[in-house]
């Protein structure tokens, strides 16, 4: 099967690539289900819990709630969208951003979100190649795709999807597909502890929470990806970028009481070390060294 990807990528270059940007815009539609769903399915089953914790009276049963079922519908009048209404990007652009019943307009964000998840899987496999560390990379873009928007929406990073993507990592590393299994194993152990003490020396000092615990798995997940060298590019990049954004936000009017997700942040950060790190710190090294 390796050899028939190295093939079909010598022979046909441009057949892979836009296998993959098809592919991408693909995940993208489906991304963009999990990014409105599973918030919906983890408040929903922690209610669950808690009527069972102080034993309340069992609710009426709701009608199923997954990634599956109910199938998409229109959020104004209920329209069920059609599959060809439902084409990655395409489908927006015919039906004019709007629906096909009501013709309510259709939020942009669902063919950005596609069309994104398109374009970071293309460079990916263009990056690494019809390859085992090019799927790898790819499963990564896709859950950093979910994780940044999720956190952007709701100040959450579930562990549904860092927990899982973190076991992942060590084991696609066993076989040292991105990193080594010991710098992945240690990147894992690090992440967690480096924002975990910057957590409790934070709140030592101030008697705040400077951040989620879902920031230190988040951190653990790319260090088990990644290995644990990425780390400082990650958290450099992620802060600068936290800072700017966060200064500029705050200079334009916002209110400082009000949390600014880091999820965010640190997706892009570890999408970036993912395809660009080695360059940079290459590039970083030889510039010191001068």
């Amino acid at each position: 099967m390796t050899d028939y990807l190295a093939l079909m990528q010598a022979e046909f270059p441009w057949l892979v690539l836009a296998t993959s940007l098809i592919l991408g815009l693909l995940i993208g539609s489906f991304l963009n289900v999990v990014v409105y769903r599973l918030p919906i399915m983890l408040q929903r089953d922690w209610q669950l819990q808690a009527h069972d914790i102080l034993s309340h009276p069992a609710s009426p049963a709701a009608p199923p709630f997954n990634l599956v079922v109910p199938h998409s519908r229109c959020p104004h009048c209920g329209h069920a969208i059609k599959p060809w209404e439902n084409i990655p990007v395409l489908s927006y652009c015919f039906l004019r951003g709007k629906c096909s019943a009501c013709t309510n307009p259709i939020s942009a964000r669902y063919p950005l979100v596609e069309a994104l998840t398109g374009i970071l899987t293309l460079v990916v496999v263009y990056y690494f190649g019809a390859t085992a560390a090019g799927l790898g990379a790819c499963v990564l873009t896709w859950a950093l795709v979910a994780l940044a928007l999720i956190d952007y929406d709701h100040q959450l990073l579930p562990d549904d999807i860092t927990l899982p993507m973190l076991w992942l990592g060590l084991v696609v590393n066993s076989f040292a597909v991105l990193c080594s299994f010991e710098a992945a194993f240690w990147g894992a152990v690090a992440g967690y502890l480096v924002f975990w003490i910057v957590y409790q020396v934070f709140k030592l000092f101030t008697g705040r929470e400077g951040m989620g615990y879902g920031d230190f798995k988040l951190l653990a997940m790319l260090g088990a990806w990644l290995g644990w060298q990425s780390l400082p590019l990650i958290i450099i990049l992620s802060s600068f970028a936290g800072a700017l954004v966060g200064g500029t936000l705050i200079a334009l009017g916002r209110d400082k009481a009000k949390p600014i997700p880091f999820g965010p942040y640190l997706a892009i950060a570890g999408w970036v070390a993912l395809v660009w790190g080695d360059t940079i710190t290459a590039s970083y090294l030889q510039f010191v060294m001068v």
